[in-house]
């Protein structure tokens, strides 16, 4: 491997780093130190990052892709915890914890994370506690996010979850005025964000698009009334 491509590498995996929310506001000095540390994995779709129970190897950031964390019920039903796409970190409760994984992940497309190793992050924040002052700062918003995330998927059915995702993406909910809305991801990966397969969310988008709620093309959804989805969510929600 030439030195040039290892320095491309390098470069690559610190940009990653830096636009990752939990080291928002780092150096490059002690991204670089985190680079070091850090293991390039390429996963083809549907291949398992880790199970449940696998021992920790550090955390995963999302280079490129789509990787869905989810736990298996008793019953063998998927339950989405969350999906994870580009500057995305998850597992960090690797960082606490010798119990393993408490979750599953698998790619929903070919995709590309960062592992950044146990070991070597810990060593790194036991001689830099300002460092992990930081890293706590920012986990404490990622969290936050997680936290509605998990709130929205509680709501009752996949109709009532799509009308709230697009609803939070109108500037004006209660406008009559036509949203465009890009879609930055494939339509499978936003059926398992929102907790469905994709044959449940073509059909829930057909349903809107019957309705005259949306038009849809390409990866351009257009809210043709948000006052009229907002009203069909309200009363979805029984308010």
């Amino acid at each position: 491997m030439s030195v040039a491509f290892t320095e491309l590498k390098a470069v690559a995996i610190v940009n990653t780093l830096r636009s990752c929310q939990l080291f928002t506001g780092l150096p490059s000095a002690d991204l670089e130190n985190i680079a070091a540390i850090t293991v390039v994995k390429a996963l083809d779709k549907d291949a398992y990052l880790f199970h449940e129970g696998d021992a920790a190897q550090g955390f995963y950031i999302v280079q490129r892709g789509a990787v869905n964390v989810h736990r298996v019920s008793a019953a063998g039903k998927e339950q989405i915890i969350h999906v994870f796409r580009t500057g995305d970190s998850f597992a960090e409760v690797a960082l606490a914890s010798d119990k393993g994984y408490p979750a599953d992940a698998r790619a929903l497309e070919s995709s590309q994370v960062l592992l950044v190793q146990k070991t070597g992050i810990l060593a790194l924040l036991r001689r830099q506690p300002e460092l992990a002052l930081r890293m706590l700062g920012s986990m404490s918003s990622h969290l936050r996010v997680l936290v509605g995330q998990l709130e929205d998927l509680t709501l009752r059915d996949v109709e009532t979850r799509l009308a709230n995702w697009l609803i939070k993406r109108c500037h004006k909910p209660d406008g009559d005025r036509p949203v465009q809305i890009e879609l930055t991801m494939t339509k499978r990966v936003l059926a398992a964000e929102l907790g469905t397969v994709s044959e449940t969310f073509s059909r829930t988008l057909a349903k809107f698009r019957e309705q005259k709620l949306l038009m849809v093309k390409g990866k351009t959804v257009t809210v043709v009334s948000p006052v009229r989805l907002s009203a069909l969510l309200r009363r979805n929600l029984g308010e």
